[in-house]
């Protein structure tokens, strides 16, 4: 019963919220991942008819398990996420909420140098990118790999393992956020076994 409460009062929320000129209730047509940020765009300017200091939202995007067809696919899957992302900025300063929103991505799609047979194949170590009013931007946090076969960070089979722990990043998006350090473990369970907490790349 109180699923369903809040559900009337999130939709009654979004449907009374202002639109976007950036991201459009209709004439134009935008991608799943646009919509699904549109609806994070209205919840954040309805943030007080719904009685939220802080706020946090998962969308997704698929069509990344590429194998044979990564050449040609990828440039429009990241495209997309480009797009829907710079779409997004815009919607928010139209509300005066770009400098109080961080972005991130997470993904475990990396990719082997080596081929399958078929193509590239899964792997572990990746690029993740935030963006936000308050990001330390224009940098690049952690190591870079030298992509090439046997270098340092490949493992075996082109796979390479990070530099950067995902519960470093975590904890670094926590702590911007609010959460104590004492707390970081709760967030980031494998935080204990990295010196280095937070990142630096939130202000």
């Amino acid at each position: 019963q109180r699923a369903v409460q809040f559900a009337e009062r999130v939709n009654a929320s979004i449907a009374g919220a202002r639109p976007f000129v950036a991201l459009p209730d209709a004439g134009v047509v935008l991608s799943p991942l646009q919509q699904q940020l549109r609806t994070v765009a209205k919840m954040i300017s309805a943030r007080a008819s719904l009685s939220m200091s802080r706020q946090v939202f998962f969308v997704s995007t698929g069509g990344f398990d590429t194998h044979d067809d990564l050449v040609a696919d990828q440039p429009g899957l990241l495209g997309n996420v480009s797009n829907s992302i710079k779409t997004f900025f815009d919607a928010l300063a139209e509300v005066g909420m770009e400098n109080s929103v961080t972005l991130f991505t997470h993904s475990d799609f990396g990719r082997t140098l080596t081929s399958n047979g078929d193509g590239s194949d899964h792997a572990w170590g990746g690029v993740q990118f935030v963006a936000g009013g308050a990001v330390r931007g224009q940098q690049v946090y952690g190591q870079y790999p030298l992509l090439s076969i046997g270098s340092a960070q490949d493992v075996g089979g082109g796979r390479f393992i990070p530099t950067t722990s995902a519960d470093q990043y975590a904890a670094t998006l926590a702590s911007w956020f609010g959460v104590a350090d004492a707390d970081l473990a709760k967030v980031a369970p494998n935080i204990g076994n990295f010196s280095t907490r937070n990142l630096g790349f939130l202000g």
